[in-house]
């Protein structure tokens, strides 16, 4: 038997704004975009190259989904985003004005930078050591 995560939701304040975020800002590609209703929509982004597991960015309902807009893991890191040239996505992120909140640093597992998606959910970004 084989398995894989496909998607991994990820609680958004307005569909239009995390598009624009995503696709804009980190560069990911916008995969689908469907109506499903007409409120809610099924939208898939993901980083360029990534064949595997995607966000499927799911707008919040109702004031419990709404308190977990950006703080969906407690202020941990929630997402790591694995490049293949850290300096060159870093630098990147720097000037599309990405927020990190930790510098790059030298890990055992690569270099790793924290930035903040529009919301405040905290990402790794991750040159993972060869």
């Amino acid at each position: 038997m084989k398995q894989q995560i496909a998607h991994i939701a990820l609680v958004v304040a307005d569909y239009d704004e995390a598009i624009q975020f995503y696709t804009e800002k980190l560069s990911f590609r916008l995969l689908e975009d469907t109506p499903l209703s007409e409120t809610k929509r099924w939208v898939l982004v993901a980083p360029p190259g990534s064949t595997e597991c995607r966000l499927l960015l799911a707008k919040a309902v109702g004031e419990e989904q709404l308190s977990r807009v950006g703080n969906q893991t407690g202020g941990r890191v929630f997402l790591f985003l694995h490049t293949d040239d850290f300096w060159h996505d870093y630098h990147q992120l720097v000037a599309k004005e990405v927020r990190f909140v930790r510098p790059p640093s030298e890990e055992i597992y690569g270099t790793v930078a924290v930035f903040e998606d529009l919301y405040g959910n905290l990402w790794d970004l991750i040159g993972p050591t060869a």
